[in-house]
């Protein structure tokens, strides 16, 4: 079912209420890309701007696995015991190599809260938030749903308090990994040597310990980043999606035009004009995969606020640049995505080797300014190929950045900043209003016919229908009438639930006819096309 949301935007977060500002995402955490749900696996990205309700617990990690397209499921609540019962009942079995199914009793949802306790702001000065993510994650948010820099120093700070006391106290060994987000560190722990609320008590000395205070700086660069504008695979993926996803879509055709409606700025240069203007500000990594940036401008005066696709795109070009709420992202990988392109540049993550701008896997750190320069379509394809291999030298400034002169900044330019802030806001009510006004705000996918004749005909002896096994999209054909096929061929591929799925023929023989043409919705059941079998 469609799920009913408690509030009609997430702000400056992007205007779909899943919207989130971007926080790091627990292995097995059930993501809501807009109306989608998405459970995302051990291979899904580090952080993210969506809402998340749920996680799968560990015990039961290990069946996401074994799930197919088309399978149904089923969650059943239950409490943080409930699951560290369930992890040492597995791991019994595993060491003993015995059967001892153990039966989680449901909890509730009446007793489960999401928020395992709060620190005030009149007993912290800002308000801490513990949430628990699972059973081995805790997400410790900082201060109102806002894009506030200085929240995100309190987050780096508790980080780096963590990692300095992990060899102190013999307890913060438990600790894994540390992931900071906007305004959140998402803490991965083993539950089995640390009781969540021992952690907590842990955390909540570390407010009192830590001495907060608006003159700290952290290392910086300015990192000079070339980028093709409105690049040639943004667009492409942009006419895949109108054709297989939603082709009226109020973002589709141009991204870029939706940027400067919903900003309520004059022109397209306008848009181009303050994305190369600006200096982004890394704010995470690990945003839609292998070291990708999430940024947002130093200046507000540059925030260009956007929503995300919803649904979102099965394809994203590798290194495809885009703005989702008040935020950038460079994609690190090819793959699936949501936010509005702007262009597209060279790689964040290095697979090939070392060179001065890699000494590690990712290109980019924590609090880093990326610096855009414009480059043609052409020359970014050679740039491409010689920057993983050491060919393509950036321009990188060593610098430093202070809460307090950044501050001093704001102050300074409050009267302008204070203009453009509502005049950005009230077109972005605008455009949300007239979303709600034409039906557009959610997004029902087209059924897929239920004329079933193909299917229904019968089938000459010797011939087979091969069906589709997922609802979905058919994206495109392999194939044509009368072409010879062999056993595992692919014949066409289906897009569902942000996936590319390959049909593949059971057996081999001859095309006799296609049941559905390219771009049209399926259903699990519906017949793709008629197989005669060789004899």
């Amino acid at each position: 079912p469609k799920p009913k949301w408690a509030r009609s935007s997430g702000g400056e977060a992007g205007m779909h209420p899943s919207n989130i500002h971007d926080n790091a995402y627990a292995i097995g955490t059930v993501d809501f890309t807009g109306d989608m749900p998405v459970i995302l696996g051990p291979d899904g990205p580090s952080l993210g701007g969506f809402v998340c309700p749920a996680t799968v617990v560990t015990a039961d990690l290990w069946k996401l696995g074994q799930l197919r397209a088309g399978d149904k499921i089923q969650f059943v609540p239950v409490s943080q015991d409930t699951a560290k019962a369930m992890e040492v009942a597995q791991r019994q079995q595993l060491r003993t190599l015995t059967p001892d199914p153990f039966v989680p009793q449901p909890a509730p949802l009446s007793t489960l809260d999401p928020i395992h306790s709060t620190l005030s702001a009149e007993q912290n000065g800002v308000q801490v938030v513990y949430r628990p993510a699972g059973d081995k994650y805790l997400l410790v948010e900082y201060g109102p749903q806002k894009l506030d820099i200085e929240l995100r120093f309190m987050v780096h700070t508790l980080m780096l308090w963590l990692q300095d006391n992990k060899h102190r106290n013999p307890a913060l060994a438990a600790l894994k990994e540390l992931t900071p987000g906007i305004r959140s560190l998402q803490i991965h722990y083993d539950s089995l040597q640390l009781l969540l609320d021992d952690l907590i008590a842990i955390l909540k000395a570390a407010e009192q310990e830590l001495q907060r205070h608006d003159d700290l700086t952290v290392p910086s660069r300015i990192v000079h980043i070339p980028l093709s504008w409105d690049d040639e695979a943004c667009r492409i993926a942009i006419e895949k999606y109108m054709q297989s996803v939603r082709k009226d879509a109020p973002w589709c055709p141009s991204n870029i035009e939706f940027i400067r409606r919903i900003n309520g700025l004059h022109s397209i240069a306008d848009v181009k004009r303050i994305v190369f203007d600006a200096h982004y500000v890394v704010m995470g990594l690990g945003d839609v995969y292998l070291g990708a940036p999430v940024a947002t401008p130093l200046d507000p005066r540059h925030r260009l606020v956007t929503t995300k696709y919803n649904p979102a795109r099965t394809w994203t070009a590798e290194n495809s640049v885009g703005i989702g709420g008040s935020y950038l992202c460079v994609y690190g990988m090819e793959g699936p995505g949501g936010y509005q392109f702007v262009g597209r540049t060279l790689q964040m993550w290095n697979r090939y080797r070392k060179t001065p701008e890699f000494e590690q896997p990712w290109l980019l750190r924590f609090f880093d300014q990326i610096k855009f320069y414009e480059v043609s379509a052409d020359e970014l394809k050679t740039i491409r190929h010689q920057f993983p291999r050491g060919h393509y030298p950036l321009k990188i400034e060593e610098t430093s950045f202070s809460l307090k002169q950044y501050q001093a900044f704001l102050a300074q330019h409050q009267t302008d900043i204070e203009q453009f802030t509502p005049r950005r806001n009230a077109a972005f009510e605008t455009e949300l209003q007239h979303w709600i006004d034409s039906g557009q705000f959610h997004f029902d996918s087209e059924p897929a016919s239920q004329d079933q004749s193909a299917g229904e005909q019968t089938l000459a002896p010797g011939c087979i229908a091969i069906d589709s096994h997922v609802a979905g999209n058919l994206w495109q054909w392999k194939v044509n009438a009368g072409d010879r096929v062999s056993t595992g061929q692919v014949v066409c591929v289906l897009e569902s639930m942000k996936m590319e799925i390959e049909i593949t023929t059971p057996e081999s023989g001859t095309v006799q006819s296609l049941c559905r043409t390219q771009g049209q919705q399926v259903n699990a059941g519906q017949p793709l096309l008629i197989l005669e079998q060789d004899s």
